[in-house]
Formats: C-alpha cells, structure tokens, sequence
C-alpha cells in the first residue's frame, strides 16, 4: 500500500492533484471585469473622473475653480447623507422609500420643538434625531420580524411620514431670520469655513466624515460582514450563525438616524424648517447609490461608491448648467447612467470567483 503523497508534492503538481485554477490566460476583458467585481467603486471612479475632464476641457478654469468645485460639494451634501442611509439598507437587498420624508419630518421635529415647546436647540435636535430612529426601528421590525417586503413598508412609511409630517407641522414653516435670531444652533451644518481658496461647510465635512466611518466600519468590523451576508444570501447568512433579524433592524435604524442628522443639514442649507422641502430625496438617493456600483441585488458595492455616484450627478448638473444647456439634459444623461450602471453590475456579476 504506498503511503500519500506530502502536500509539497502536490503543490509541485502531482498528477493526483484534484484541481488546479490557471487566471494566467484570462483576456484583458475578463481581467478588467474582474477588477470591477473586486473593487464595486471602480466603475463610479472613472465616470467620475472622465466627467470631470471632459466638462474641464469644455470650460476650461470656470469648471476647475475652487468656487466651482466646492459648489458640487455643497449640491450633493444633503442627497449624499441621505444616500448613505439608502446604501446600507440596499446593501441588506432592500430599499428604503422613505428615507426623504423621514429627514423632513426629523427637522421639523427640530424646528417645532424648539419654537413651539420652548425647548433648548440642543435638545430639539436630540428628539429629531431620536424620532428619525424610532422611524427606521418600525420599518426595520417590519421588514424583519414580520417578514413584510421592504418595498411595500417604507413606501407605507413614506405615505405615513409624509402625511404625519404636514399634520404636525400644520403646513407651517419657520423662517431663516428668527432661527438666525433665537436658535442659531439649528443652522449649525450651514456654517462656512474657508480652506485655501474653497469654501465648505460644516455639512459637507460632516457627509465626508460619514462616508469614511461607514466605509470603515462595513469594511472592518464583523457587523460590516454581516450587513453584506445579508444581502448576499440571508438563509446562508443564518446557518453561520449570523443574527438576520437583529442586522436588518439595526440597518434600519441607523438608516433613520443618518436621515436625521440629514434633516438637521438641511435646515443649515437651506436656512428655514419646510415641510415641503427635500421632495425628491427619495429618488435623488437612489440614484446616487445605483450610480455608485452598490448592486440592487444587495450584497455588493461599498459607501465610497455611492459618494461618487452623488459627485457624479453633481458634476453633470454643474457642467451643464456652466455650459447653458437645458435642464431637461441633465435628466436624460443621468437617466442613461442610471441604466448603464444597472447593466455593467449585471455584467460584473457574471464573475465567477
């Protein structure tokens, strides 16, 4: 009987080897798809960076000025917040419909507590905060405990909030100048500060920040793995161990606090509490993250992504603009973006790895 052979031995290729992969003959196409699989952002990084050389060279320093660029910055810094939020439900294989009524009514808590109950600013955007979680525990109790598609809830949630919000609010808005004069803290994300040449605000430092912590967190920490085992295969995720139920409703929730701190840019932005304003959040969101590379299928894609994915969207609606075109092609193109992102994730996820 001869006894087996080392492992070195089957290593060096040993004709009782069971298998062996060879990637060396791969064309540069499928090394290049490969390369996008690995790297979901890949994709949203070279449109990003080929918009802004090709409306560079159409308008030369009027596009590269500091002005021009920190402006993108501050367009995108409410859709981008909220794309976040959007991201890491979409990442479960859900999608939060929503996350814009959410943010409103979160500052119109804000505002209303203030104003109209006399309470400290500081503590009236603790309960906007506090209110835009309890409104993503719901949708994430729903989703996961009683197992309801994550469609059907938040777009009840949306009809909900939306209603909620103008009932509460009695359609009212508070103005710029007695928030300015009584509870300045609530424009706080309005604040500007100068770096150079460029102008930022402290909301936009505020969505950068939250891009890297998120991007760290899904990256490192084992509730990151879970949040992408989720979305890939729940029951898979189940059988490891993984605790399903409790990953989606901390998703949601976090998903609902990111919405408030969003809330609480916007009034910075756009100085007032409106229950009207953010109307196209929900959509604004969603395109930001599809653009971005992070599949509907959930599972893959990662928050950097959806950051450019939203700088995307703000560079062609600048570069327009700057160029006097008609706003309806700043739809149509990213219109054609949002299919072709849906296509090459298809075609990504044809990898096999």
């Amino acid at each position: 009987m001869s006894t087996p052979q080392s492992y070195e031995a089957a290593v060096a290729g040993s004709p009782d080897t069971v298998a062996e992969f060879d990637h060396g003959n791969q064309s540069f196409i499928q090394k290049f798809q490969h390369a996008l699989h690995v790297t979901p952002s890949l994709v949203p990084l070279i449109v990003l960076v080929l918009s802004v050389v090709i409306f560079g060279l159409l308008l030369g320093s009027k596009f590269f000025s500091p002005f021009a660029l920190t402006l993108i910055l501050q367009q995108v810094g409410i859709v981008g917040i909220v794309a976040c939020a959007q991201s890491l439900v979409i990442l479960t294989a859900g999608i939060d419909l929503s996350v814009g009524a959410i943010m409103v009514l979160s500052s119109v808590v804000m505002g209303q507590f203030t104003f109209r109950y006399g309470v400290p600013p500081g503590v009236g955007v603790a309960c906007g905060l506090l209110c835009g979680t309890a409104c993503g525990f719901i949708n994430g109790w729903l989703v996961a405990r009683m197992k309801l598609p994550p469609f059907i809830v938040t777009l009840g949630m949306w009809q909900i909030v939306l209603a909620g919000n103008f009932l509460y609010s009695a359609n009212e808005t508070i103005r710029s100048q007695d928030i300015a004069a009584q509870a300045p803290f609530l424009q706080f994300f309005g604040e500007k500060i100068k770096l150079g040449g460029a102008v930022f605000t402290y909301g936009v430092l505020f969505m950068v920040l939250l891009v890297l912590v998120l991007a760290y967190i899904l990256r490192h920490t084992a509730w990151g793995r879970h949040v992408y085992a989720v979305g890939d295969d729940k029951e898979a995720a189940e059988l490891s161990g993984v605790d399903t139920d409790k990953v989606l409703i901390s998703v949601y929730m976090l998903s609902g606090l990111i919405c408030a701190f969003a809330g609480w840019a916007l009034i910075g932005r756009i100085g007032s509490v409106s229950p009207t304003s953010g109307q196209l959040a929900n959509i604004e969101s969603i395109t930001a993250v599809v653009i971005g590379g992070i599949s509907l299928f959930g599972g893959r894609g990662s928050v950097l992504g959806t950051f450019f994915g939203a700088l995307i969207v703000g560079v062609f609606t600048l570069g327009l603009r700057l160029l006097g075109a008609d706003a309806q092609w700043t739809y149509l193109l990213i219109g054609v973006l949002i299919i072709a992102a849906v296509a090459v994730d298809q075609w990504i996820r044809k990898v096999s790895v």
